[in-house]
């Protein structure tokens, strides 16, 4: 228990120590075009996903709560 202590201590104090390290040195700026695009690329790709993923939500919802018997496909 005591090692934990110790290693829980040393880990906390060199985080505080280290955060300075990691700080922006400047202000941001707002961002160019090709930010803008590439982020809003990246958003079309999430959009385009959560509609499949959605129907596959309802279909598994609508599977689990029905109560009739799984019907056998035709051949």
């Amino acid at each position: 228990m005591k090692a934990t202590a110790k290693i829980a201590t040393l880990t906390a104090a060199l985080t505080t120590c280290a955060s300075s390290a990691f700080a922006a040195g400047s202000a941001a700026s707002g961002g160019g075009l090709l930010i803008w695009l590439f982020l809003g690329f990246l958003g079309l790709i999430v959009a385009t996903q959560l509609v499949p993923a959605l129907m596959l939500m309802v279909g598994i919802a609508k599977g689990v709560t029905s109560s009739g018997e799984a019907v056998q496909p035709t051949k």
